[in-house]
Order: C-alpha cells, then structure tokens, then sequence
C-alpha cells in the first residue's frame, strides 16, 4: 500500500534542470495553504537530500552546506526531512530558515552548496527543490540529469517509507543546534548578500561614485520604490534597507513573512496591487513613488510598475519590456564605463523565446547575441561558455518571463533589475576629467540607435520606453500561450508538426508574401545552451526550443512562432514576436501556429 502511494506521488513530480516540484499539501490540492504534507512526500524528501549528499560528496567529502526556504507553508517540514538526512551523512548544515533564492545563491560563494526549498512561481500548494554548489546558481543541466536518475534511482526500493525514516535517523542533539544557530547563519547570508548586491550593481565600477551619482540626482528629483512583497521570502531580506542605504525611499504592502494575499506568479494581473498602492501614494503626494516591483515566493523574479508621467497612472511593464530596458542600461552602462565598441567583445545571452528586438538593442552597442533553451540553468550556462570565448557578458536572462540576471549573479534578482531602471533614470550627462561632456546612459543609448532627437535633461521611464524597438509578443501567462496535449513525445509532435506546417506553408505562402511581407522561413531549435539553425528535421529539437523564423524577401527577420513543453509546469508552451506594432499579425501568426499544434497532436 505505501509503495503503491509513494510510486504514484513520485510520478507527479516535475523533475527539470530548473528544479524539481510537484504538489506538496497533504491535499493535494494546488491551491491549499496547509503546513502539512504527507508521508510519501516526506519520504521524497529525504530522499532528494540524499541524492544530493551523494551527489555533493563525490567531489568532498565534508561539505559545508546551506539549507533555506521560500515561504511556502510546507517548506519547514520538508527542510526538517532533509536536514535530518544530512545530518544522518555526517554534515552538519547551515540553515537560513526563509531566505530569497539571490540570498542563498549569493552566501553559497562562501561554502560548498546548497539545497533551496521551493516552487518559485507555481501555487502555493507546490513545493520543491533547486541544488547548487558554490558558483552562485542552480547546478547545470548536464550534472542535474545525473542527479535526477540517482534521485530515481534510491526511490526504487521495496518500502520506500521505511528506508526514508532509516536515512532520517539522526543525533537529535545536533538537529536542535542546527536550528539554534539558525539565525547567526542567516545574519551571515544577509551580511554577505548585500555586499554582493553592490558587486552586481557596480560591476567594475567604483561603487562609491555609481550610488554617489544616484545620490545627487534624488536630492533633487526623489526616488522612491513600491513593492507588494505578498509575503514572499523577500519579506525577510535586504530591499528595504538596502533601498534606504542608497538615498532611496522604499514603500512595503503585504510585507510580514507568508502572508500571501493573492496569486504568486508576478504577471500582470497580481501586479495590479502594486500599480494600486502606487496610484495611492501619489494621491497623497508622495510623487517620489515611481518604480515599483512584487516578488515570487523565493523573491528571484520580480516584474516591474512604473508611474507613467505623461499618462499620470500607474502601469505594469510587459516582461520583455522589462527585459530590455534592463538590457538597455547594463550595455550603456558599459559604454558609459568604457568598455564597448569596435574592439571590444561584449555578448548577451537569453533564452529563445526573448523578443527580438534584443538584438535590436544589441546591435547599438556592437554586443553578440547568444540564445539558449528555455531555463535560467541553459542561460547561465550559454554566459559562461561566452566568458571561456572572451566575451563579457554582464547581462543574460529569459526576456519571455522578465527574468534579468547580471554578473557575476547566477540568478534573477528583482533588485538588479530596479536598480538597471535607477541607474537609467539617476546616471545622467556630466564631465570627463579633462572638462568634455559626459553622456549618462539614457543620451547615450539615444545617440549609438541614432534616436539623438528624443534625448531631454528632464527624461522619465516612459519617454525611455518609447524609444525601444517595438515588437508585438504574446505574453507568456496569456491563456493563449498555454496549449494542452496529449503527445507525450515531443519529437514525435515536432515531426508531425512539421508535415502540417510544410503542407500549409505552401498554401498560405502567397497570402503570407501578401499581406505581411512574409516569403521565407528559418527552423531553429535550441537544446540546452546550443542552438542549431536551419534545421530540416523538426524532431531533433526534442523537449527543447522550437522556432520558425519568418523572412522577408531580403532574408530579414519579421516575425517568429516558437513552441516547447514546459520543464516545470504540465504545458506546452507557445507565443509569437513580430517586429513593429501589428496586433493583428501577432495574433493571426500565433492562431495558425497553435492549429497546426492540436493538428499534428490529433493525428
């Protein structure tokens, strides 16, 4: 009886490159809020924690290692499960207790590794877990499939509950100093997490002057920052007075630790509590209120609000939106340091569905684009491949999602992302030493994608805004960019796939041609950090990246549809980008491309 239970809570489980999760409440139902999980997750548990002892103890033999969670309910019984386990295995960890995925992933520079308990962005009946070593980020997608099949591996036993209680038997007397000195280590990790935070922020810059310069421009134009924490682990983190240590003022709802009010994933319908406490605030006066952001659960994601000046409102930026300005001002705060231009290597990597108007902000800067499946892991990993060839790369992340990560951070970090937003607003014009003109980052993008006439002293976010490329891209939580299937090959689709769209390609090239410009058309597929163009064979994306490129008659790009199955989440994934403001393309393109999906799934 149990193994049949343990076997079938085990095959719920999402086990990706990302992380592993599943249902954890004892419901199991998504949506409930119970700190209460049953036996067989227990014994999950245990059992991720000692496939990760195995795992981290093939490479040393006495690890130092950091345990934390988000701010799930179920996250203490399970750190409790795998706690015991490692002090089963002779280590002795750190726990932080909740702690922001930057947080833990930061403090790990300091030790061996760790074992992060969450579900990210998933509800709040999920749970699950992300591992790492000391290199700041999740462990890359090679080693975390090894991990995985030796996870599987150690679950396939007769009495899989006995054998989890018997890895669990521990010293009770080290398990209570364990949670003693629980807070001396988070004091620690949010000590070093700060610091790392002005690393990340500054890059090689003289940190006093960058915060200097910020500094100088609130004195006389404040800043201040909204954020719904919706009790997020980012509720017993940094923010507020990091905020504050840089002459910005910083503005909480929802701030007491797992009291989550509304929906976790930070997508425009749950930012709106924000852009209302924004709308609040400048009834009030306080009109310094102007940037603002809500967390996930493990406060490594965080899409942005801003006050729109010319519309006197409050407004959700779109991910990729987000994305790229973020983009925008990390590779002018570049050039503003002085390290881009014809001599220089400088790269971006994102994931494959990034609109493409990144290349078109890349192209200003003289920077390489490089593009990786879907997953932080894949882009963190195509960056340090970039960083072996020569390249610096200061900023990478997955535009579909507004997921910024800037080095030397391995993850994504909602307070990278609002400070590439201040450093845009606050760094302005000044002098060289030798007395010539300086240009701040927003003149300077303005001059390199020659846009020099939409440059003024007394600029706001929204006139930056409007002087991105403009792109029309599905958003990724749309009910449309979810398709449900039923093939559980994906390569087995793609082939399909590919027949239907070879088949319809042909009818519908002339009123394509017609009507949008469309005469030609690229496959490309992405699979961990390599992509492959001009594919013949759909299938060999596999579970990776599908995407068609659609050409105008000079080759140029106008337009792409991509689909892949999600790693983390039962979906398929699918969404279009089309250059320029066209609605009505974006919409048509997409449509053909999801009827030709449930087509090839239906054969």
């Amino acid at each position: 009886m149990n193994t049949t239970n343990f076997q079938e809570a085990l095959s719920k489980l999402i086990l990706s490159a990302s992380g592993w999760r599943g249902i954890f409440a004892k419901s199991g139902e998504e949506e409930d809020g119970t700190t209460e999980i049953d036996i067989e997750h227990k014994a999950i548990s245990a059992f991720m924690a000692k496939a990760y002892v195995d795992f981290i103890k093939k490479t040393n033999n006495n690890p130092k290692i950091a345990i934390g969670i988000d701010a799930r309910p179920t996250g203490p019984v399970i750190a409790d499960s795998m706690i015991r386990v490692l002090l089963a295995n002779g280590i002795k960890p750190m726990y932080l207790g909740i702690t922001a995925a930057p947080e833990i992933m930061a403090f790990s520079h300091t030790i061996d590794g760790f074992i992060y308990i969450s579900a990210s962005h998933n509800p709040i009946g999920h749970n699950g877990v992300k591992f790492g070593k000391n290199d700041g980020g999740v462990i890359p997608g090679s080693e975390a499939s090894v991990l995985a099949k030796d996870f599987l591996s150690l679950c396939n036993v007769d009495n899989p509950i006995e054998k989890a209680e018997i890895l669990s038997n521990c010293d009770e007397k080290l398990l209570k100093e364990v949670y003693a000195e629980s807070e001396i280590h988070k004091k620690a990790a949010i000590a070093f997490y700060e610091d790392f935070s002005t690393k990340v922020i500054c890059g090689d810059a003289d940190s006093d002057l960058i915060f200097g310069s910020i500094k100088e421009t609130t004195k006389t134009t404040p800043l201040s920052i909204v954020c719904d924490m919706n009790g997020s682990a980012r509720t017993l983190s940094i923010d507020n007075s990091y905020f504050n240590k840089q002459g910005l003022g910083f503005y909480a709802i929802n701030n007491e630790p797992r009291k989550i009010v509304h929906a976790i994933i930070p997508e425009p319908e749950n930012l709106v509590y924000c852009a209302n406490e924004m709308e609040r605030l400048q009834k009030e006066g306080k009109t310094d209120a102007i940037l603002g952001y809500m967390p996930d659960c493990d406060g490594d994601r965080g899409n942005i609000v801003f006050w729109n000046k010319k519309e006197n409102k409050a407004e959700v930026l779109k991910a990729q939106e987000v994305f790229a300005l973020s983009v925008l001002s990390e590779l002018a705060f570049l050039a503003y340091s002085g390290k881009t231009g014809e001599n220089s290597k400088i790269a971006i990597s994102v994931n494959d569905p990034t609109s493409m108007r990144i290349e078109e902000i890349a192209k200003a800067f003289d920077a390489l684009v490089a593009r990786a499946e879907v997953g932080e892991a894949n882009v963190v990993n195509r960056a340090r491949e970039l960083r072996a060839e020569g390249y610096e790369v200061r900023i990478l992340g997955e535009g579909s999602n507004g997921g910024n990560i800037t080095h030397p951070a391995a993850v994504r970090d909602p307070l990278n992302s609002i400070f590439a937003l201040i450093k845009l607003l606050a760094i302005k014009d000044g002098k060289n030493p030798d007395g010539s003109e300086k240009k701040g980052l927003f003149h300077l993008w303005c001059s390199l994608s020659n846009q020099e006439e939409k440059y003024t002293e007394d600029f706001s976010l929204i006139d930056v805004i409007e002087t991105l490329p403009v792109y029309t891209t599905t958003g990724v939580s749309e009910a449309r960019a979810l398709l449900k299937i039923k093939t559980t090959d994906h390569s087995v689709l793609k082939a399909k796939y590919q027949k239907v769209f070879l088949s319809q390609w042909d009818e519908k090239k002339a009123s394509l041609e017609e009507k949008y410009g469309i005469c030609n058309y690229e496959a490309v597929c992405n699979n961990g950090t390599k992509e492959t163009k001009n594919i013949t064979d759909f299938s060999i994306s596999g579970k990776g990246g599908l995407k068609i490129l659609l050409k105008d008659k000079n080759q140029n790009n106008l337009a792409f549809i991509w689909m892949r199955g999600s790693g983390t989440e039962p979906v398929f994934r699918v969404m279009c980008d089309v250059k320029g403001n066209n609605s009505e393309m974006e919409k048509e393109l997409l449509q053909w491309h999801s009827d030709m999906i449930t087509i090839a799934d239906n054969q």
